[in-house]
């Protein structure tokens, strides 16, 4: 989803897992990813990292996004973010075009988890969920749009929720906020194309890391077997997918669900 012109030499290439080479469009590209310190975020850092892109890593726990970015090399910035705190997302933004002095994709990925029945989630945990998957999204959001705009070029590509296409009964606030996302990128994806700006939403089902509670390598790769769940690094692909289509090409909404999900 980055503008032509903006692209790396189509021969710079990388190694997929079968060890055959193939152009990166993402090289030298730079990327801000929210929520980065783990799961869909980690998993997306790496591949756009191995793509040649160059990333800025923002989320709220410090000692693992500063691990990431060690891990990454100089191309990688971390900055200690919490999506809920303006201040705090103005400072990403004013680091970012600092280092690098352009953003050409913004990957609003932060987000919370809230299961159970409404009647029983507390409301300070509600609020919490709220003001970080939407609102935060937004001000992520807003916040970057002047310097995207002046540019004329980027990608907008927010993590959304199968449970953003249909309700889940076991989640419904989760659902909402969801909900919510997906509306927002449907009606800013008009609003930005005459900026030359695209805008998508990434909607995975089950996926296997923190957030289910699948943290550890076995777990994971049960579920991956008997095809209940997927990987933060299946995710992460699609999103690579998504950013290096043609110019002319924009992908609103991909849903990306484990083969054995039941809805």
């Amino acid at each position: 989803m980055v503008n032509g012109s903006q692209n790396g030499s189509l021969n710079d290439v990388v190694r997929d897992q079968d060890g055959f080479a193939r152009s990166t469009p993402l090289r030298g590209r730079v990327v801000v990813i929210t929520g980065a310190s783990s799961g869909i975020g980690r998993a997306t850092a790496r591949e756009l990292a191995r793509q040649g892109a160059r990333l800025v890593l923002a989320a709220r726990s410090t000692s693992a996004l500063h691990d990431l970015a060690a891990e990454l090399g100089d191309d990688a910035q971390a900055v200690v973010c919490d999506v809920t705190d303006p201040l705090q997302i103005d400072a990403l933004v004013r680091e970012t075009l600092e280092r690098f002095g352009r953003v050409d994709a913004l990957l609003p990925n932060a987000g919370v988890y809230l299961p159970g029945p409404f009647r029983e989630n507390d409301p300070s945990d509600v609020a919490r969920l709220i003001d970080t998957n939407l609102t935060g999204a937004l001000r992520t959001v807003r916040a970057f749009l002047p310097a995207m705009i002046e540019r004329g070029a980027g990608d907008v590509l927010i993590t959304g929720s199968v449970s953003g296409h249909q309700p889940i009964p076991w989640e419904p606030v989760y659902s909402a906020s969801k909900h919510a996302i997906r509306a927002f990128v449907h009606g800013l994806r008009r609003e930005l194309a005459p900026f030359g700006i695209r805008v998508g939403a990434v909607a995975p089902g089950v996926v296997l890391n923190e957030l289910w509670n699948a943290q550890d390598d076995a777990s994971i790769a049960a579920g991956v077997r008997d095809r209940t769940g997927i990987r933060s690094e299946d995710v992460a692909d699609v999103i690579a997918f998504m950013l290096t289509r043609p110019p002319h090409v924009t992908i609103r909404d991909l849903v990306v669900l484990p083969h054995a999900q039941e809805i």
